[in-house]
């Protein structure tokens, strides 16, 4: 640049003025003949003068090839200018001829800042026109958007081809009161449909009934108050559909103790075909962790509320891809980017579009996308209080709603300024005449004055401007037939279930996975303490107080019946929590036909047995011997035995009466009442019990293990113990394997009757 003299023109030249000459300078230089391909002409940068200094301007294509050539660049330097290439191309696209005249720049400033003026007079040099073009995904190394390194895309093997149609979908809801009943309404004739390799968006502000028209179209609703027509290929649902259809719900259901690589392994060795070894269901459930990001926390646990785990968009992964491990040819997802950042969000809905790429439709619930998710989406639904707004492509819907008069005023995200309108909130957006006529002529004095419509008016504008201009077009679309092939549309009709698993094997994969998920509840430190300080204070309440002499052995005989009370009491209010739980994980594996009830029931029942046999061990050996009971190896085997079965027989009740209410509180409240009265009737406390009532100690756990432990201890001194006659123990033993049994079974008839209803 050249150095200012003392002279006053000198003085008075401004930045803009040199800044003006350098743009010229720089057009110039464009428009020049180019001397070869990789060289173009140079010119000057600083004050236009000879002495200036000046840069050499590359191709595009130059600039490609110099880095090629040079492989020994830092990375980061390399890095730096990508993300600049990707930043500018990202805010401008245009031509070379429109950057000449300045007119796109005009057309740019305009479009981002939301207003209409023009601002020209300048050009761009020629380097920076390259920088401009837009780069394809091939030209960057980095997903440097997302802040992570690019992936590869989802590669799945082909899948069914579903096409997605739904016409005047209704949905309403029985409000059942103490003497009324009413019935709300909650869809109001929903249209849409959406094709494979497509990406459907239901949005509206919450309430509007997004969720509701997402379960509707993944069939997890079945209700008669259900209305209009949801069709898959042009046939109506199946239970085939189940095995094709993914649905990530909007709370994420997962075993907290496992890792993320043994939840998606056990879910590829439950969904996938039986045609697939463990092996290379193992090795899908890796391939899934790779595509979605996941392989730094593979080894991690899930976590919960009080379990340190994966971050929340990794436990969104991997809901997703409990999902997608079974390539489904429909993915329904309940807002996947709720609570997670913009940058997290964005790489999720990226998941999705890969996944659609490969043929699969994809409907997902979004409650505020960002400006950068926004045109993400290939179709959109808008809803208001269960009515449709709007149903097109969601490149169109600005277009649209500028046609019937609403526009933003100021810059705004597109998704923001359609929730406005779904809510009938039109602060700064343009009110259409129509809809201001309707307010002059229906509104009071002082509503007038404030000049803003209610948003019920606006509301009730919307539904109407829709049906009058679009309904009836597009149902026409929706009534013509889906251009597919008599044999895929039979397809979709099948009702045959297909079990990824048989019952052996299903029982096997969900007895492991419900012994790594429970270890660590039953080998927590505060279980432990608790039965271990009881059995010490039990030891020294009762030390050394055995004897032959039955007239001595009567405290003693206290000792065995609060034995067989603690583990009566202990395993029935542990297992009362088990269903009520696991209920969320049950309902959401059930309704993806992962495996049998049948065989979830046993397993869930059976894999407790090793872990319930190791705490009351370890409870017998320090009171045992403490206690002074009957030294003798089978008198203590026979002890740890009796206890066994009324664990299990306790555990019956406690699975029997949280299965049946699927409530906590009510089923605590009733296990409490239950405990206490087979407790009292267990023969210690009251000897005379009156004949109308007696039936009751039949009914007690707790009685029919006290007369076994009397047995065992004291069968070889005499044939009664405090008022209670020994017998030869069959019959309490029948009695207990009868309620292990009967228990359970009342147990799985109040799930299954859940799971119909």
């Amino acid at each position: 640049m050249e150095k200012p003299n003392s002279s006053t023109s000198s003085l008075l030249r401004t930045k803009s003025d040199q800044f003006v000459e350098t743009m010229a300078a720089a057009l110039a230089a464009m428009k020049s003949p180019v001397s070869s391909s990789h060289e173009v002409a140079a010119s000057a940068v600083g004050g236009g003068g000879p002495e200036g200094s000046s840069s050499s301007f590359h191709s595009r294509k130059s600039s490609r090839g110099l880095a090629a050539a040079s492989p020994g660049r830092s990375s980061g330097h390399i890095g730096k200018n990508t993300h600049i290439r990707k930043s500018r191309s990202a805010q401008m696209k245009f031509d070379v001829d429109d950057l000449s005249s300045g007119a796109a720049l005009s057309r740019a400033s305009s479009a981002s800042l939301g207003f209409s003026f023009t601002f020209t007079g300048f050009t761009v040099p020629p380097d920076e026109i390259a920088d401009m073009k837009p780069y394809s995904d091939e030209d960057i190394p980095e997903d440097l958007e997302a802040g992570m390194p690019k992936t590869k895309k989802l590669h799945t093997e082909p899948t069914l081809p579903i096409y997605l149609k739904f016409t005047d979908v209704t949905y309403k809801v029985v409000l059942k009161g103490i003497r009324t009943t009413l019935e709300k309404e909650i869809l109001n004739g929903i249209n849409g449909s959406v094709d494979p390799g497509e990406v459907l968006a239901l949005m509206g502000p919450s309430g509007s009934g997004k969720t509701s028209l997402l379960s509707l179209l993944g069939g997890r609703i079945r209700e008669p108050t259900i209305g209009g027509s949801i069709t898959y290929n042009d046939q109506p649902y199946s239970k085939y559909l189940k095995s094709r259809i993914g649905f990530v719900t909007q709370d994420d259901v997962l075993f907290p103790h496992l890792t993320v690589k043994e939840t998606l392994s056990y879910a590829a060795r439950l969904r996938l075909p039986r045609t697939l070894t463990k092996q290379e269901k193992d090795q899908r459930a890796i391939d899934v962790i790779c595509e979605l990001g996941l392989e730094r926390c593979q080894d991690t646990m899930i976590g919960g509320s009080f379990v340190r785990g994966v971050s929340g968009g990794e436990r969104k992964r991997v809901c997703i891809g409990n999902e997608i491990i079974i390539n489904p040819s429909l993915l329904f997802l309940d807002e996947p980017t709720s609570g997670l950042d913009s940058t997290t969000a964005l790489r999720i809905v990226r998941t999705l579009h890969d996944i659609a790429e490969a043929g699969k439709t994809v409907v997902t619930t979004i409650h505020q996308p960002s400006s950068r998710l926004f045109p993400k989406f290939d179709k959109l639904i808008l809803l208001g209080k269960g009515s449709l707004l709007y149903f097109g492509k969601a490149s169109e819907a600005m277009i649209y709603f500028s046609s019937i008069g609403c526009s933003p005023l100021i810059a705004m995200n597109p998704a923001e300024f359609m929730l406005d309108l779904a809510n009938g909130n039109v602060t700064d957006i343009t009110v259409p005449s129509e809809l201001e006529d309707r307010v002059q002529m229906e509104n009071s004095e002082a509503e007038r004055k404030s000049e803003k419509p209610a948003p019920a008016l606006v509301h009730e504008y919307l539904v109407e401007a829709y049906e009058t201009r679009v309904v009836e077009n597009e149902k026409k679309k929706l009534r013509s037939p889906t251009p597919i092939d008599e044999e895929l549309k039979s397809k979709v009709c099948s009702t045959k279930r297909e079990w990824g698993a048989n019952w052996c094997e299903q029982y096997s994969i969900l007895f492991w996975r419900g012994l790594k998920e429970r270890r660590h509840d039953y080998f927590s430190w505060l279980r432990i303490t608790q039965v271990l300080a009881t059995a010490t204070i039990l030891g020294l309440l009762w030390w050394k107080s055995g004897s032959n002499n039955p007239e001595k052995l009567q405290d003693q005989a206290g000792l065995l019946f609060f034995i067989s009370v603690f583990w009566g009491f202990f395993p029935v209010f542990t297992a009362i929590f088990t269903f009520p739980q696991e209920r969320a994980m049950l309902s959401k594996e059930r309704a993806a036909d992962m495996y049998r009830l049948s065989a979830y029931f046993v397993a869930r029942t059976t894999s407790d047995l090793p872990l319930d046999l190791i705490l009351p061990v370890l409870f017998l050996l320090v009171v045992y011997f403490m206690a002074g009971l009957r030294m003798n190896v089978g008198s203590f085997f026979l002890t740890v035995v009796t206890v066994f079965l009324c664990i299990i027989a306790a555990q019956g009740l406690g699975l029997a009466i949280g299965a049946t209410l699927m409530d906590l509180k009510k089923a605590t409240t009733l296990a409490s009442v239950t405990v206490m009265t087979f407790m009292l009737a267990g023969g210690y406390f009251v000897k005379n019990v009156p004949v109308f009532i007696s039936w009751l100690r039949y009914l007690s756990f707790n009685y029919h293990t006290y007369k076994l432990l009397l047995k065992v201890q004291y069968e070889h001194i005499s044939h009664s113990i405090n008022g209670v006659r020994i017998g030869d123990g069959y019959k309490e033993v029948g009695v207990l394997l009868a309620m292990v049994v009967g228990f359970r079974l009342l147990a799985y008839l109040s799930l299954r009757r859940m799971e119909l209803h």
